[in-house]
């Protein structure tokens, strides 16, 4: 009895998805838009976003300047969304919000547009153009919309965001930091490298790694000097030194710090030795 009834059951949801397939492409197939409306809108509602989202791409301009356009468009973008494809979910949350400024769904869609432009950012090694766009929308919506619900996920997302931004910088500046050991020269770059980012990050996670390195570029440019520079660099270089125990007196970097800082000293006691 059992397994006649589960025999009956299995039957039963072929013949319910095979009738459900058979209406959607007959409906599909329609030239009449409300049987479209209807049924997308079914879908929609059933989480079926795939077959939702081809419907509604054949209604969408036959509702431009229709009571029923603004609702019609949010939900084609956001079957986008749903399916993970956000660079079409992004475009078109961008034309609804051109399209009904004064929409009840203007925050969401708002909102769910930068977040698509979010989920798009790639890591932080690659370019970062959808890391920009998603945090100038995220910005904006933070500032348009303090009291929104969305508040905190949005400001979680653009401080990852800008993480992931000083992580691809610092690690420009080590790897110039890096190629100098060989090429002393390159130094210079990078030690303009960690400058500019302590200056544009001043409350990165990262300032204290830049803090350091800094540190090691300087020294080692130092000591490759010629006779006519070194003083200077050394003295450069011991000041990098002061800056990051100032700033974290018990750094995770103090030992290694502070190695490089006794070759600095050792190097410019010489000069005084010689006076």
């Amino acid at each position: 009895m059992f397994f006649r009834m589960r025999a009956f059951l299995s039957i039963l949801t072929i013949i319910i998805l095979f009738s459900s397939c058979s209406e959607y492409q007959k409906v599909l197939k329609n030239e009449e838009v409300k049987p479209k409306y209807d049924l997308a809108q079914k879908f929609y509602d059933e989480g079926d976003f795939k077959r939702a989202n081809r419907l509604y791409e054949q209604i969408v301009p036959k509702y431009v300047g229709k009571p029923q356009g603004e609702r019609v468009m949010f939900f084609f973008a956001n079957t986008y969304f749903q399916l993970e494809d956000y660079y079409l979910s992004g475009y078109q949350f961008e034309r609804f919000i051109k399209s009904y400024p004064k929409s009840d769904k203007i925050q969401e869609a708002t909102f769910l547009g930068a977040k698509s432009y979010y989920e798009l950012s790639p890591r932080y090694s690659l370019d970062q153009t959808d890391t920009d766009k998603a945090l100038t929308k995220l910005q904006s919506f933070i500032n348009t919309y303090p009291d929104s619900e969305y508040f905190e996920e949005s400001n979680t997302m653009a401080k990852e965001l800008t993480s992931k931004k000083e992580k691809k910088q610092i690690e420009i500046a080590k790897q110039f930091n890096k190629l100098g050991q060989f090429n002393y020269p390159i130094l210079v770059s990078a030690i303009t490298a960690f400058d500019n980012f302590i200056s544009d990050n001043p409350g990165s996670i990262y300032r204290e790694e830049a803090l350091y390195y800094r540190i090691e570029s300087a020294t080692s440019l130092a000591l490759n000097s010629t006779e006519n520079r070194k003083k200077e660099r050394l003295e450069e270089a011991l000041d990098s030194y002061n800056t990051l125990l100032r700033y974290y007196p018990e750094t995770e970097y103090k030992k290694k710090a502070d190695d490089l800082a006794k070759k600095v000293q050792g190097e410019l006691a010489q000069y005084s030795e010689s006076k």
